[in-house]
């Protein structure tokens, strides 16, 4: 593995639209971005990736893309773009944008322009279909195709897929009665057709524009999707919908690194520039394609335990992760990218529920009182973070800001979260299991507003909010934990503190990875290995308080997350309270 300038960064995520209002319109925004970089900067973070902030219409909150080239009014201008580019470069800090170049918004001018002649140019800018209607099907004619589906008005589909959102990937194409357009996600997101190296040429253009502008990355959204199995076919139904979920159309497609080699040449090598896939569905032997030293992105992020208990039949049926499964899902990827490359390592972003709410057993949650509830913050982020790859924050991340108490489906935001809504109900889930599902998995509970201060509207705004402000902010909020020696944000300092400091930053950058206790359960442990140095990291993640063997001497405790506690600790053994986690450097020695 070939070492690079971004190996000993820490990357930061903003979703824009919740981090810092600037203007009082309730509305985060890229002046408020600029405002607090000094305390991006404080922390400790390097690369800053930025959710859309492109102009759109927001129908999937940015993921919906109507110009490329322009910043929507809302989150301020190009100067302002142009301005934070330039702070951020004084600071020593690189701006990584969104690419979302899968769909584009409905609203976008090659849209529009496929609608007005779905047989011209621009119609094979997108995935563009004249159908027919249903007839009875005669034995023989090939009308009685299995799986089939049709529209509501009954013509029927080229295929069966789910769209991420719920629903036919198929809708009719305005001002058309007998056209339609392919979208895997919102139906006010029409798939851009990669297949047309029309498409390419205008995707490649603009990447180079932005890189040319200063801009140091990428950050890749749904990328995997580009490649569809074509041509068109159903697959066997998984819900009562007749539709099945589009993981299995992405099983089948094929060739889909022809596009991302070529983008990869095209774009980010000649610009040096760092990017991170967000892909899902890749099989083993295809990571020295994806991450490898000539892969199609510098990383990509890990969404084992993301995904872990998630099932097609709904929100309602997902499983909770438990912390030996949560230990699993880390063990596992480390084992399968081993020195391949970097993985983006995260706990939550802006697709996810909050980490603390999830890999924190909630029944822990409920019961422990505030002290242990921080402890077991400051163990989940520490046992994250120094697996090998790159660590990512989520903002608020670092204040431990949890999960919204929803009261009501009336104050859900989230597309996905409002098509989960209907799933539930339609298969008999009562409106107060529902909305508990929605409260556990919801994207809403990453967007709620940055909590800065105990002020109106968590500091965020002088204004409305956008979307309603966590209850809890004036308990959890940022003004209070940067006086608190204790706090879960000084803690994060001292973990990107720790992981850049010259004299364990080998180790923990490049050194081997070695479960350590792995049969214990809610013991969460592994080794970071180099020549002449071996770091421990060892979390009691559990309540109890618990004994457990050293494989060698501690020689030093480079962190603890309850300091000044008296900490037991023999030549073999250490006796650890519910959730402290020490991170040590050990002796030499023989090791188990």
């Amino acid at each position: 593995m070939k070492r690079q300038w971004w190996h000993d960064k820490v990357a930061y995520q903003i979703y824009p639209k919740s981090f810092y209002d600037s203007n009082g319109d309730g509305i985060g925004d890229i002046p408020g971005i600029i405002e607090k970089l000094d305390y991006l900067k404080d922390l400790g973070v390097d690369i800053i990736w930025l959710s859309p902030v492109y102009r759109s219409p927001l129908a999937d909150q940015g993921y919906d893309i109507s110009d490329y080239y322009e910043i929507d009014p809302r989150f301020g201008t190009m100067e302002d773009m142009d301005r934070l580019l330039r702070e951020a470069k004084k600071r020593d800090l690189y701006i990584v944008m969104d690419l979302v170049v899968n769909h584009c918004s409905d609203e976008h001018e090659w849209f529009k322009k496929a609608c007005a002649d779905p047989e011209g140019e621009y119609g094979q800018y997108f995935y563009l279909r004249k159908l027919e209607k249903a007839q009875a099907p005669v034995p023989g004619s090939g009308l009685e195709t299995e799986y089939s589906v049709c529209s509501p008005d009954g013509y029927v589909l080229p295929c069966n897929w789910r769209s991420y959102f719920g629903g036919p990937v198929w809708e009719k194409l305005p001002g058309h009665e007998d056209w339609f357009y392919l979208h895997v996600f919102h139906r006010k997101q029409p798939d851009l057709n990669w297949e047309n190296p029309k498409v390419r040429e205008e995707i490649y253009t603009m990447i180079n524009w932005w890189l040319d502008k200063g801009l140091a990355g990428f950050r890749i959204d749904a990328i995997i999707n580009i490649k569809k199995a074509l041509p068109f076919r159903s697959y066997a139904p998984d819900r009562a919908d007749g539709l099945c979920t589009i993981g299995r159309m992405l099983q089948e497609a094929s060739g889909v690194g022809e596009f991302l080699g070529e983008m990869r040449d095209r774009t980010f090598k000649p610009h040096q520039a760092f990017t991170v896939g967000e892909v899902f569905n890749e099989k083993a032997e295809e990571l020295p394609a994806f991450i490898g030293d000539n892969g199609y992105f510098s990383s990509m992020f890990d969404f084992s335990e993301t995904v872990w208990g998630s099932s097609p039949a709904g929100w309602h049926k997902n499983k909770g992760i438990t912390p030996d499964d949560y230990r699993q899902c880390l063990f596992d990827t480390q084992k399968k990218v081993a020195d391949i490359g970097f993985i983006s390592n995260i706990i939550e972003n802006h697709d996810e529920p909050r980490g603390v709410s999830r890999y924190i057993p909630p029944q822990d949650m409920q019961s422990m009182d505030e002290e242990m509830r921080l402890t077991a913050k400051k163990a989940l982020a520490a046992v994250y973070f120094f697996v090998k790859g790159l660590p990512w924050i989520y903002q608020g991340q670092e204040i431990g800001m949890e999960n919204y108490p929803l009261q009501s489906i009336d104050e859900v935001d989230d597309i996905a979260s409002l098509d989960a809504w209907k799933v539930m109900r339609r298969q008999g889930v009562s409106e107060q299991d529902a909305l508990r599902a929605i409260e556990r998995n919801g994207r809403d509970n990453a967007r709620t507003p940055f909590q800065w201060s105990a002020a109106h509207a968590a500091g965020f705004t002088t204004g409305r909010p956008w979307l309603q402000v966590n209850p809890n902010f004036t308990k959890i909020n940022l003004e209070q934990q940067v006086k608190d020696p204790a706090s879960l944000f000084r803690f994060y300092r001292d973990l990107i503190a720790l992981r850049k400091n010259p004299q364990y930053s080998e180790t923990l950058l490049y050194g081997s990875f070695e479960p350590y206790l792995a049969d214990e359960s809610c013991i969460l442990s592994y080794l970071r290995r180099s020549s002449g140095q071996t770091i421990l990291v060892l979390s009691n993640y559990g309540k109890e308080t618990r004994t457990l063997p050293l494989p060698a001497k501690a020689k030093k405790i480079l962190l603890d997350n309850c300091p000044g506690r008296d900490l037991p600790v023999t030549d073999r053994k250490i006796t650890l309270s519910g959730y402290r986690t020490v991170v040590m450097e050990l002796s030499g020695g023989r090791f188990f």
